[in-house]
């Protein structure tokens, strides 16, 4: 289990590649809800999301021999950008499986950061099995999207930029995909400043974290429907499970219409993209979350890679 300790080291690593993500007061946002609003703005990151501090710091870890080996892993789309960026910036052979559904604009920019993308299976869950089969036979390293220590150590790092740049926050919102985001926020925040409230947020066809902590083991979806790709994990894992378990306050459901209104609304009142699952946060405060006057909410917007169908339909 990744540990303060782990996310610390791993922002002296993250140094090297990455400039902290501006922590932005939003005031339309904040007359809005009645809160004091702040706006965490992953969504700036070179590859647009905050896959890229768990992928490098994974890669970081790798010895000289893995690294000759290469590293394969699945991914719905924002993941598989964090790897191909990290194993550019380490000179790593990267082979990305993909849903043969993904969203193009994602699979073209992973293929421009120099990896080979391979479309397997009609989800996340069977994109992955075939990534497993090919790391069996190749002897890669397998990049988890986000049962990993070193993956969540990294997440974890945007906590810690939080802590540097805002006193007193009361409630962080972060999206929940497999977990491992609000693994690492939660895990650091709480073991740092425990009085923190951490509140998940799922969309209502990709809830398993909110039915796993409800069932008390992980629960599996048979079918995920959602048009937040970066949030359409069938499962958390092992760790993430755990992670939450210990130091997620609550989870939320949002609903398709919720995230788009909520794309619109950055748009409108802060001129900032987002994708569905990048929304998510914001459309749980907005329609979901109900703070108390004056509370200090920080919003994770964890990020912008939106097709121009979702953004049409968000526009509308």
């Amino acid at each position: 289990m990744p540990t303060p300790e782990d996310v610390e080291e791993a922002a002296i690593v993250l140094a090297k590649f990455l400039t902290p993500t501006p922590l932005q007061r939003s005031r339309a946002l904040s007359d809005a809800t009645g809160c004091d609003v702040h706006l965490k703005l992953e969504t700036i990151q070179p590859i647009r999301t905050f896959k890229v501090r768990g992928g490098l710091y994974k890669l970081s870890h790798l010895s000289p021999e893995a690294r000759s080996a290469g590293v394969i892993t699945a991914s719905a789309g924002n993941h598989g950008l964090g790897v191909a960026y990290a194993a550019a910036a380490f000179q790593v052979g990267a082979t990305v499986y993909v849903p043969v559904t993904a969203n193009q604009h994602k699979v073209e920019a992973i293929q421009r950061l120099g990896a080979n993308v391979v479309p397997a299976g009609a989800n996340y869950a069977e994109a992955n099995a075939a990534a497993l089969r090919a790391q069996f036979e190749s002897g890669a390293t397998f990049v988890h999207a986000y049962d990993d220590t070193h993956v969540i150590a990294g997440q974890g790092t945007i906590a810690l930029e939080l802590l540097r740049d805002l006193e007193d926050i009361d409630t962080v919102l972060v999206g929940i995909g497999g977990g491992g985001l609000i693994g690492g926020i939660g895990m650091y925040l709480k073991e740092t400043r425990p009085q923190i409230k951490v509140v998940g947020v799922e969309p209502n066809g990709a809830d398993a974290m909110y039915r796993s902590l409800q069932a008390g083991a992980i629960v599996t979806l048979d079918r995920v429907n959602t048009i937040a790709d970066g949030l359409a994990a069938s499962a958390p894992g092992l760790m993430t499970f755990d992670l939450a378990r210990r130091y997620v306050d609550e989870v939320l459901l949002v609903d398709e219409e919720e995230m788009l209104r909520a794309i619109r609304l950055l748009l409108e009142s802060e001129h900032l993209l987002a994708e569905p699952a990048g929304a998510a946060a914001l459309a749980a405060l907005m329609f979901r979350y109900r703070p108390a006057p004056n509370e200090r909410v920080v919003v994770i917007l964890s990020g912008a890679n939106v097709s121009s169908e979702v953004l049409l339909r968000a526009l509308q």
